[in-house]
C-alpha cells in the first residue's frame, strides 16, 4: 500500500464513530500504537474580554496566540480481544490547580494555582471486544454527547477552533469515569454509557452545565449517575447521521457537600442531540442541533449564589432552565473542482451557528441578551498532509439577536484567526 495511502487510512480511523472505529482498530495494528493529535492558534481580536457593560464589549484591539490542547494516545492489545487505550490531554500548555476540599477545617476549599493550563486524563479504559453487536469498556470515557465531543478531532470541524455552541453550553471533551456498551447493529452504531453524573455546584450564566463537569477532586460523586446514549447511521455512502442524549436525574446530588441543596427537590440535566455529516468528493457538509433543560434551576440560582468566595464555581446566575444551539457547515474542495492532480488539497468554508445559555430562565429572573449569539465563520483549510492541516478564517458574532443577519442590539465581535494541527498514529507495531 502507498505510504500516503496507509496515514490516511490511519487518520481516518481516529476519527470514526466507536464501533466503527474498534473494527479500524483491531485490523491496524497487532501488538500496540502511539500517536495523538494537537491545535495550535493565533487570534486578532477587535474586542475586549469583558462582554458585561453597557454596549458589550468594548472596542479593544488586541491578539492571542496559544496551544490549545495537545493529546498523547496509547493504545495496547492484551490479547485481540482485550484492549487497553489511554488519552492524555495537554491543554494551555500547563499544570492546571489543585482544589482541595478540607474537612478538617469545616469544609473550606484551598486551591494552590501552579500554572494556567491543564493536564487531564482525557481517556483511560480496558475494552473487552465480544461480537460486533455488543462490547463493553470501562474507564474514563468521552461522552458522545453532541457532534462535538463525539467528533472533536481537528479535522473533524472546518474551522481554527472548535464550534462555539456547544462548546460554550456542554464540556469540550466532555470525559467522565464508568461503564460504557458499544456495538453496531447493520448501518447504526451505538453507544449507551452510565458515568459519574454532573455537579450543579459549577453550573452558572454564561457556560450552562459545562463547569459542572468533576473532576476537580480526587474522587468524583457518584450519587446520582449519568446516562448518555448515542446512535450513528451509516447506510448512505458518505453519509453520516446521529443522535444523541443525555440524562441524569438529580446534578444537586452530586454536589462538593451532600447538604448544599437538600430540601429543594431534584435538579434534573436533559440534553438532547441531533447532528449530520455528509462527504463526497467535491462536498463536506456538517450540521448539528442541540437542546438542553435543567429542572429546578430556580434552586440551582438560590444556593449558587451563597457558594463561599473560595469555591472554584464563577456563582454567577441565573442559569439556563433552557438552552439552544444549532449550526452548519460547507466546504469544497478545490481539487476536484478543478479535476487537476496537482492542486493543492484545499476546502474554502462557511458556517453558521446561533446558541444561547439562557434561551428559557426561571420565572422572576431576567435572561441576558448579551449571551445570545449568531456567528458566521468563513476560511479556508489547508491539507499539506492527509494529517496535516492549516486553516484560517474570519468570525463575525452579531450579540444580542436572533437575527441570522443582523447587527445585534450590543457591540460585535470580529477575529482573525491562523492555526495549524495535526492527528495521526506516529509508532504501529
Amino acid at each position: 500500500m502507498h505510504p500516503l495511502k496507509s496515514l490516511l487510512i490511519s487518520v481516518a480511523a481516529l476519527a470514526l464513530p466507536a464501533a466503527a472505529q474498534e473494527a479500524a482498530d483491531t485490523a491496524g495494528f497487532s501488538r500496540f500504537r502511539f500517536g495523538g493529535y494537537g491545535e495550535m492558534l493565533a487570534s486578532f481580536k477587535n474586542y475586549d474580554i469583558n462582554r458585561f457593560q453597557v454596549n458589550g464589549s468594548g472596542r479593544t484591539r488586541r491578539a492571542t496566540i496559544a496551544i490549545p490542547r495537545a493529546v498523547l494516545a496509547f493504545d495496547a492489545k492484551l490479547t485481540q480481544k482485550w484492549i487497553v487505550g489511554v488519552e492524555i490531554e495537554f491543554e494551555g500548555g500547563g499544570t492546571g490547580t489543585a482544589v482541595e476540599l478540607e474537612n478538617s477545617e469545616n469544609g473550606e476549599y484551598e486551591t494552590e494555582i501552579e500554572k494556567g493550563g491543564e493536564v487531564a486524563l482525557e481517556q483511560f479504559h480496558v475494552t473487552r471486544l465480544i461480537i460486533p453487536q455488543i462490547n463493553v469498556r470501562a474507564g474514563h470515557l468521552i461522552l458522545p454527547v453532541g457532534m462535538v465531543n463525539a467528533h472533536h478531532e481537528p479535522i473533524n470541524f472546518f474551522g481554527t477552533s472548535r464550534p462555539e455552541g456547544e462548546t460554550s453550553l456542554l464540556p469540550s471533551t466532555w470525559h467522565a469515569t464508568g461503564l460504557e456498551l458499544f456495538g453496531s447493529l447493520g448501518p447504526v452504531n451505538y453507544q449507551a454509557m452510565v458515568t459519574a453524573g454532573l455537579n450543579a455546584n459549577g453550573f452558572e450564566r454564561s457556560t450552562w452545565v459545562a463547569p459542572g463537569r468533576q473532576g476537580l477532586f480526587e474522587t468524583d460523586n457518584f450519587t446520582s449517575p449519568g446516562y448518555s446514549l448515542r446512535f450513528d447511521y451509516n447506510g448512505v455512502r458518505g453519509l453520516r447521521a446521529g443522535v444523541s442524549g443525555y440524562y441524569c436525574r438529580d446534578a444537586g446530588a452530586n454536589a462538593d457537600k451532600e447538604q448544599q441543596y437538600a430540601g429543594l427537590g431534584r435538579i434534573p440535566v436533559s440534553i438532547l442531540g441531533v447532528d449530520a455529516s455528509y462527504r463526497n468528493r467535491l462536498l463536506t457538509a456538517r450540521a448539528s442541533f442541540l437542546l438542553g433543560h435543567v429542572g429546578n434551576s430556580d434552586a440551582v440560582n438560590r444556593r449558587n449564589v451563597r457558594l463561599p468566595n473560595a469555591s472554584p464555581y464563577s456563582r454567577l446566575t441565573p442559569v439556563g432552565s433552557t438552552v439552544m444551539t444549532y449550526g452548519a457547515e460547507i466546504g469544497v474542495n478545490l481539487r476536484s473542482l478543478t479535476g487537476v492532480d496537482n492542486v493543492p488539497v484545499i476546502y474554502p468554508f462557511v458556517r453558521y451557528e446561533y446558541f444561547n445559555p439562557q434561551y428559557k430562565v426561571a420565572s422572576g429572573y431576567a435572561a441576558d441578551s448579551r449571551l445570545e449569539v449568531s456567528k458566521w465563520s468563513a476560511g479556508i483549510n489547508w491539507y499539506a498532509l492527509p494529517n496535516l492541516v492549516v486553516k484560517a478564517d474570519y468570525s463575525h458574532r452579531a450579540v444580542g439577536t436572533q437575527n441570522v443577519f443582523g447587527s445585534g442590539r450590543f457591540n460585535s465581535e470580529s477575529d482573525i484567526s491562523i492555526g495549524v494541527a495535526y492527528i495521526g498514529w506516529f509508532i504501529r507495531k
